[in-house]
């Protein structure tokens, strides 16, 4: 707690340092991280900064069809974390416009390519690697092994036991897929998850919501983003998580400004904000555990240290195209989740 209340402090002082803005002023935000962090980063940026904050929680690809649903006569000003794809694809679309942060050579290179290849039209905020979360004693009272690699949950005696959300509306299950390609070839990939579909009880909507099953005992493995894994430990949960051995891909969190902002200077001003390390704490305390995209951000012990990761080389240009998620997601609709179960 002394911890969490020195960094709102720090917070405070470096917004009132730039000059707090007026009380009716406000901004909108869509939100793609925990609710508790956009809850968190609600509260915390209204008080230092003096403004009005509306936060709505969505999964990256709700988001994504929100904003483009307001193009016309946009109602968001900015949008917050998720996977980096769809906002490559909102950049693509002319959704989101160009702002170079001043902050941007404090930021880490997986970072900045974020920026360069949206053209400035979006930043990475956080790194999330891919993997597998597990319920331990479902898996003692099912006898079941710890799935290791991808292979192992083709397993027989896995059947019925793996979520994977809906890779139409979530980023996370979005990267799923487009590692499983990247990683084992196209055809080999569709093969293996109609395979693992036999396996799979659920595709809920929410990238969340396979770790949620795990740790409430619904489903024994899931394919998550393992920075899910420690919130779940705090709050007493039997979840543990792992990346596979032959290898995967990571999200890069991403952060954007929409095209035709109502309250363009209060979001160019989030946005500073939200890549300082006093603002990239907030994740932490909200049991958000992916690495931050600033250098100088005092690192929690419980972010997946990157260096015993096995990850692959993510073409994030070409799988956050339009054209590419289309195409992915399409061809999963008619090859996977049309087949019987």
């Amino acid at each position: 707690m002394t911890k969490f209340k020195t960094t709102l402090l720090a917070a405070a002082l470096l917004a009132l340092s730039t000059g707090a803005s007026a009380q009716d002023e406000q901004i909108n935000i869509l939100c793609s991280v925990q609710v508790d962090w956009c809850n968190l980063i609600q509260t915390t940026f209204s008080r230092v900064a003096g403004v009005k904050v509306n936060i709505v929680q969505r999964s990256t690809g709700e988001a994504l069809a929100q904003i483009n649903a307001e193009r016309a006569n946009p109602k968001t000003d900015l949008w917050f974390g998720g996977t980096g794809d769809p906002h490559l694809q909102a950049a693509e679309q002319g959704l989101t416009q160009p702002y170079e942060s001043p902050s941007l050579a404090q930021l880490h290179p997986w970072a900045q390519r974020q920026a360069r290849q949206s053209g400035q039209r979006s930043v990475g905020i956080y790194l999330g690697p891919l993997g597998f979360a597990y319920n331990t004693e479902m898996l003692a009272k099912r006898k079941l092994p710890v799935p290791r690699s991808w292979a192992d949950l083709l397993r027989p005696e896995f059947k019925g036991e793996v979520q994977m959300a809906n890779p139409a509306t979530s980023g996370g299950a979005y990267t799923a897929v487009a590692t499983l390609v990247q990683l084992m070839g196209e055809d080999q990939a569709w093969d293996y998850m109609a395979r693992l579909h036999k396996n799979i009880s659920a595709y809920p909507r929410s990238g969340e919501a396979p770790i949620k099953a795990v740790s409430r005992g619904e489903a024994s493995a899931a394919i998550v983003f393992v920075a899910l894994g420690p919130g779940e430990r705090a709050l007493g949960f039997p979840t543990e998580t792992l990346t596979p051995v032959e290898g995967t891909g990571a999200e890069i969190g991403a952060m954007s400004i929409v095209k035709g902002a109502p309250h363009l200077a209060v979001a160019k001003k989030f946005y500073e904000w939200a890549l300082t390390p006093q603002a990239q704490q907030f994740a932490f305390a909200a049991r958000g555990f992916q690495v931050p995209s600033n250098k100088a951000t005092p690192v929690d012990a419980r972010v997946p240290d990157l260096r015993k990761i096995k990850l692959i080389d993510y073409d994030y240009a070409k799988y956050g195209s339009s054209a590419e998620r289309k195409r992915l997601i399409g061809l999963w609709e008619q090859k996977i989740r049309s087949l019987p179960q």
